[in-house]
């Protein structure tokens, strides 16, 4: 026979033991399955083991609380598979008490910059191709970048082309290359 919550709790024990009684008890809350609260367990120790990875400036710049960080850097130093997983599902834990979503947000800034560069590289070469390909194509980046110097990019384009037909090594190619990274970066 199973007996609910209220005969098994003594007289002066609390009904709840949450910090913050505004807080709603995922436990107490039939709506949330244990499942989904399995889910949001793991999340959480996954996020915490991708902390374990970050360079230690950058977890330095999350500014994450005391306990946390010594969680962390305790996990950094286990080497075996069974004190690890416990460290983990410590740090998961710990990160019960503190709000994801910041450190979600930085962590996928970081992931972005990269990933925002690299685009920028390839709109460079996609210019410098189409520079070589198509001959409106400069007027077209004139048009877009105003501060664009024309004689010199035409100068470049042509020596570029040369370069290219005679199988010479692409000095003027590179510097094409340069000049527009500097032109791109500075209008965008």
């Amino acid at each position: 026979m199973q007996r609910s919550d209220e005969t098994t709790r003594r007289p002066g024990q609390e009904a709840s033991r949450r910090a913050d009684p505004s807080e709603p008890d995922d436990k107490a809350d039939p709506t949330v399955s244990k499942t989904r609260r399995k889910h949001a367990m793991l999340a959480l120790q996954d996020l915490g083991e991708t902390l374990t990875e970050l360079r230690p400036d950058r977890l330095a710049a999350l500014a994450l609380p005391e306990r946390l960080a010594e969680a962390i850097a305790t996990a950094r130093k286990l080497t075996r598979h069974e004190a690890r997983r416990r460290q983990m599902q410590f740090i998961g834990r710990l990160m019960r008490d503190i709000d994801p979503a910041p450190i979600e947000a930085q962590l996928a800034h970081w992931a972005a910059a990269p990933n925002a560069e690299k685009a920028r590289i390839a709109d460079v070469e996609r210019w410098r191709a189409r520079l070589l390909e198509q001959p409106d194509a400069l007027d077209e980046l004139c048009s877009r970048s105003p501060r664009a110097d024309r004689p010199r990019l035409a100068a470049l384009v042509a020596r570029a082309a040369e370069e290219r037909s005679r199988g010479s090594s692409p000095h003027a190619y590179r510097e094409l290359f340069r000049e527009l990274n500097s032109l791109l970066s500075t209008s965008a």
